[in-house]
């Protein structure tokens, strides 16, 4: 029983579905390694050191 498309027609839809899917995972991915790459570059300025310093126990 047919509902208007060919199964060859539903079979590459199903195919491009899969292929813009893919990209978008590669594109998500993309963009998470960048902004990693980016935070560690920038990290000692996002981390600055503590200016307190614990006082000793004189142990």
């Amino acid at each position: 029983m047919s509902h208007g498309t060919p199964d060859g027609a539903r079979r590459h839809e199903r195919s491009d579905e899969a292929a813009r899917h893919e990209q978008t995972r590669r594109e998500r991915s993309h963009e998470s390694d960048n902004q990693d790459e980016a935070l560690e570059e920038t990290f000692p300025a996002s981390d600055p050191v503590s200016p307190y310093v614990k006082p000793s126990t004189g142990r």
